[in-house]
């Protein structure tokens, strides 16, 4: 399987913006410089572990080479797309706060990118305001409906006990009621200055003028053709009149996309989720067109839809806070207690050698120690967590004495394999793996100080297939545990139930000196998709920014690895640092952790981090390799690789 040079044709380094004008034109003035070469690598296909495409986020697309950090003067973003991150940047050279530049980012998503987010999925959102010096974590995941139940996702009712049809994931069961406008109009409320129908001028401008298929879009366009003929709104858009998909640089038109955000912007989300775009998608999750299962959302769902603030998940490591996302998020807390376990060990003797541009190969006992410490972290969270308005989660999850004894059960010379949950006393739930699969990644920071790190998903890959008025609808229930116990009768606590939210992986994080967000230092701002391995990545990033001292383009550029609860290491063979021939039996990183008993998996891996860091009065960036992301801001120079 050959995977696609996104970034040969797209760029991805230093990139200016704007010089005043206005969100409607300033995305002109942003231009593209200091590109990475795009890799091309034979994957190998492997059997260890959940690595089919089933369960795969999205489709591994290359690796650009020579990526270089980038500094502005004083605001930047990172999007997954560079015409997101015009977009973005022109509202904040006009003067707009990170609240606004979230809005213009994510409207454009949904068109460039909608095999990943939009407007028919949701998001979690870390937001720190400078003037204030409060975070807040906004929750505008999905929730399943009033009608939803244990069984809901696993049988067609009790009569009929056979799959969704076409499965769970292609029916109208899958979707959650949309979240990530609700999210977008609560922060703009808050943070926000310039005026909401502004701010979606430019993704209207580009539905109804057209753009052209990126090489990314493209690559998971091919796979998911057959299930796109599905929905006639989806094959009249991304296909061909033969069936085949659309190939990258096909101009392409979404007059009911533009048509969509025109009424949005007009009347706010209300003509979402109470007008008639809320009727069109209560009718196009009960289409059973094809055979299709419908779903069971209704009008009320949608309009009794409401985004929440939650109190962030902030912790100390290495005289640093480190800040996440609670739940109904599993994120904040899997990584905390990743870092306060790897917090026993000195990583700082570990730092890989020669990083460079690409951030190099971690050191083999550090990848071991973090691939340890994930699967502890993993199997606490595939047991005990949930959405915390209907499962109370251990409060001693993150307790330093209970790291402490996890961080004490890692030898230094041999994998545990598959690590048991911690021991909690009376509660005796099910273990219940989750896997989530297409998400994005918007990172920010405003000439103001404030930062938001929000990452936004549908699922996966185009979601559930229904496309209604120009977007596509998310699968996200089929994050919630398909059973309600287990063979014993055990609970599962991420079970489906009305109004839950299905737990998620996805890990926003904010990084403050020591006194953490009163103190009134962000000095990173990071997060990624990619589905339940998103705290695997951003992981290694925080270590390689806080212990290791890279880069923010050399922490997200260098070798992806980590483990969920399994035997399996997962070690990135997209990166041009590993040889992915024959498994990785060449390979020496893959070759000592196999030493110590771990069951090496060379797959590419499909991150998609974004990492923005203080640099004096200014912001230093990077953008993932992996995808075709680029840096932007008031530009002013490409630091040299260290």
């Amino acid at each position: 399987m050959r995977f696609l040079l996104a970034a040969v044709l797209l760029g991805g380094g230093l990139v200016a913006c704007g010089t005043g004008r206005p969100p409607s034109s300033a995305s002109s003035d942003c231009a593209d410089a200091s590109p990475g070469t795009g890799v091309a690598k034979t994957a190998v296909p492997t059997t260890h572990g959940p690595q089919d495409i089933a369960k795969r986020p999205e489709h591994a697309n290359g690796y650009r080479t020579g990526m270089r950090a980038v500094t502005t003067r004083s605001f930047m973003v990172v999007t997954a797309n560079p015409l997101a991150s015009r977009a973005a940047c022109g509202v904040l050279r006009a003067g707009g706060t990170a609240a606004d530049a979230l809005v213009a980012a994510q409207t454009v998503l949904g068109l460039v990118e909608p095999q990943s987010s939009g407007l028919g999925g949701g998001a979690f959102l870390l937001y720190y305001d400078a003037a204030t010096r409060a975070l807040d974590a906004y929750d505008g995941r999905e929730t399943a409906p009033a009608a939803a139940n244990g069984d809901s996702l696993r049988w067609i009712s009790n009569a009929d006990r056979g799959e969704p049809k076409p499965d769970t994931r292609a029916s109208g069961r899958s979707i959650g009621v949309p979240g990530v406008l609700r999210l977008l109009e609560l922060v703009h409320n808050e943070h926000g200055s310039q005026p909401w129908r502004s701010l979606f001028d430019p993704a209207v401008s580009l539905a109804d003028d057209g753009f052209a298929i990126s090489p990314r879009l493209a690559a998971a366009l091919a796979p998911e053709a057959a299930r796109l003929r599905l929905d006639p709104q989806a094959s009249a858009y991304f296909l061909n009149p033969d069936g085949s998909p659309k190939p990258a640089g096909t101009r392409v038109r979404n007059p009911a996309y533009a048509k969509t955000l025109g009424a949005i912007a007009g009347e706010g989300p209300d003509a979402f989720y109470t007008g008639a775009i809320a009727h069109d998608v209560v009718d196009a999750v009960a289409n059973t067109a094809g055979g299709r299962t419908p779903g069971l959302m209704t009008l009320a769902d949608l309009a009794g839809y409401q985004a929440k603030k939650r109190a962030p998940i902030c912790f100390a490591y290495r005289r640093k806070q480190v800040c996440g996302m609670p739940g109904p998020s599993s994120g904040g807390t899997a990584v905390a207690q990743v870092l306060g376990m790897l917090g026993h060990f000195d990583l700082g003797a570990l730092r890989p050698a020669s990083p460079g541009e690409d951030g190099g190969r971690p050191d083999p006992l550090a990848a071991h120690l973090i691939a340890e410490a994930e699967r502890l972290a993993y199997a606490d969270r595939d047991k005990y967590l949930a959405d915390p308005d209907f499962v109370t989660a251990p409060p001693g999850l993150l307790d330093p004495g209970y790291l402490a004894g996890r961080a004490a059960l890692i030898d230094r010379a041999r994998s545990m394999g598959t690590a048991r949950a911690g021991d909690f006393g009376p509660v005796d739930f099910a273990v219940a793996p989750g896997h989530e699969h297409g998400t994005s990644q918007i990172t920010v920071v405003d000439s103001r100080g404030n930062a938001a790190s929000m990452t936004t998903s549908v699922e996966s890959a185009f979601g559930s297939y229904h496309m209604v008025d120009g977007f596509f609808l998310n699968n996200q229930l089929t994050d919630f545990s398909a059973r309600p116990t287990d063979a014993e009768g055990r609970p599962v606590a991420n079970c489906a139930q009305p109004g839950k939210r299905p737990r998620s992986s996805m890990s926003p994080t904010l990084v403050f000196g020591a006194n953490g967000p009163a103190g009134g230092s962000v000095e990173d701002v990071l997060g990624s998709p990619g589905g339940g391995t998103i705290i695997q990545y951003v992981v290694k990033t925080l270590v390689a920014l806080v212990d290791w001292g890279l880069d923010p383009q050399q922490a997200v550029g260098m070798v992806d690895f980590g483990a969920e609860n399994s035997p399996v290491t997962n070690l990135g063979g997209e990166h041009p640092l590993v040889d992915a021939a024959d498994n990785g039996a060449s390979d020496p990183l893959a070759q000592a952790l196999r030493q110590r008993g771990h069951t090496v998996d060379v797959t590419p891996q499909d991150s998609g981090l974004s990492a923005v860091r203080r640099a004096g009065p200014g912001w230093e960036g990077g953008a993932d390799p992996r995808r075709e992301g680029v840096v932007m801001g008031d530009a002013e120079r490409t630091s040299p690789a260290s």
